[in-house]
């Protein structure tokens, strides 16, 4: 319904609204009509800066249909990371085909990035920089960004090279403009640059702009030659993706993004591995519980605590790694402190775990009337929290280290190992004290 009542806005509106605007308007349409829509957008000019907005994968869909020349126009006229994205969604041979057909220059712009893996940050960068030669004055300057403004993504600073292109420094454009005219910008540039290596990881960039509030940061070689920039749109962008894809494999889904109108095969096929997968894992706890299958059959009422030990194990461990993980990924914590966050969280545990073995103990007391079941339910619960805080702690960096996913992997293997601790100590006392809780 949303796709008919989005048709019928007059093409002269939807060219004043903001380029995001007229993307989350293709979104929503049906794939013909968002196609032809965008045949429409390119007869005005105005089909790149929309599809740069949209998901690449999206955006990649709506352009194979169209015709090569004007699927080449749009690609011409879209700012190059962009473009570059939705390059990345198409097959091999389609992609080869349009880069052949292009424009030299850009062609060749476009082959340098995709030559960058995409979680980089050359993969991430613009080639369209402000670069000015350190020989220029304030005045000369001023007249050079006014002669390419129309050809650059932004212009948030501009960046002063030498002959071999090698960064010397960054330019605040309010100090340019306010220099007198023949002050030559080598005076003028701060020589302090943050650089961003071309091979840095997406999540290292996010954290460095999350550091210094910057707009844009240069990109540069192991030799210090400036390749380009990143915009904090594009850093918001990833910031959005890999909170999207820890939430997902934190929920155990790996495969890809799973929609909530997806079909159901698709999400099927997403989520079904994974579980299956900790069907065997945990088998771990069912060979545990039957150990003690006399004890549960003496004392039957032992079993009715087992899903609140084994649910609260869980829970502490969850709670730990969630702060974990979360510190890893924004750059809190690293190896070296795993001594000082398993000291923390072994006072959490024993804290929280007296006040949960009070609370236990004494609902145990008031249920069943049997003081030593409530000290064993109590002690059991008490103990659990402890090794399970320890758990959640230890386990994301245990997976760090090994190169794994901490976010995909920790959350099923914390909260089995604390439902082994759990259960197997509340067993264990039980099955110690039996002949008291008969």
């Amino acid at each position: 319904m949303a796709g008919r009542v989005q048709e019928k806005v007059p093409l002269s509106e939807l060219l004043r609204r903001h380029p995001a605007d007229i993307a989350e308007v293709l979104t929503t349409l049906k794939e013909e009509e968002a196609v032809e829509l965008l045949r429409r957008l390119y007869l005005r000019r105005a089909a790149a800066a929309p599809l740069g907005e949209m998901d690449p994968e999206e955006a990649a869909r709506l352009l194979a249909e169209l015709n090569r020349d004007e699927a080449l126009h749009i690609l011409s006229h879209m700012d190059p990371d962009d473009a570059v994205d939705l390059l990345l969604e198409l097959p091999e041979a389609t992609v080869r085909d349009l880069l052949s057909r292009l424009e030299a220059r850009k062609a060749q712009m476009f082959r340098t990035l995709l030559a960058y893996p995409p979680d980089t940050a050359g993969g991430l960068m613009s080639p369209e920089v402000l670069a000015l030669p350190a020989h220029l004055t304030a005045q000369e300057a001023i007249e050079e960004i006014r002669r390419r403004a129309e050809e650059l993504e932004t212009v948030y600073y501009a960046y002063v090279v030498d002959e071999e292109r090698k960064l010397l420094g960054v330019l605040s454009l309010r100090d340019l403009v306010l220099a007198r005219p023949d002050t030559p910008i080598h005076a003028l540039m701060n020589r302090e640059v943050v650089t961003l290596p071309a091979e840095m990881d997406v999540e290292e960039v996010a954290q460095l702009f999350d550091k210094y509030n910057y707009l844009a940061l240069p990109v540069v070689d192991k030799e210090g030659h400036l390749l380009g920039i990143v915009t904090v749109d594009d850093v918001m962008d990833v910031m959005r993706e890999e909170a999207t894809e820890d939430l997902l494999r934190v929920g155990g889904i790996p495969a890809g993004e799973d929609l909530p109108l997806d079909p159901p095969w698709s999400s099927v096929r997403r989520r079904l591995p994974w579980l299956m997968g900790l069907v065997v894992l945990n088998l771990s706890v069912a060979g545990l519980v039957s150990r003690f299958e006399a004890t549960i059959a003496e004392l039957a009422f032992v079993a009715s605590l087992m899903p609140l030990i084994a649910d609260m194990s869980g829970n502490a461990a969850s709670q730990a790694l969630t702060v974990v993980i979360r510190g890893m990924a924004l750059g809190l914590v690293g190896w070296k402190d795993l001594p000082r966050i398993l000291w923390k969280e072994l006072r959490v545990g024993l804290l929280a775990g007296l006040g949960l073995g009070l609370q236990i103990g004494l609902l145990s007391l008031l249920l069943w009337r049997k003081p030593m079941f409530g000290a064993v339910a109590g002690l059991a619960l008490a103990g659990t929290t402890v090794g399970a805080c320890l758990t959640g702690g230890a386990v994301p960096f245990l997976f760090k280290r090994l190169k794994m996913d901490p976010a995909m992997m920790s959350g099923p293997v914390a909260t089995t190992v604390g439902d082994l601790i759990g259960i197997g100590l509340f067993l264990s006392l039980a099955t110690a004290f039996r002949a008291h809780l008969a």
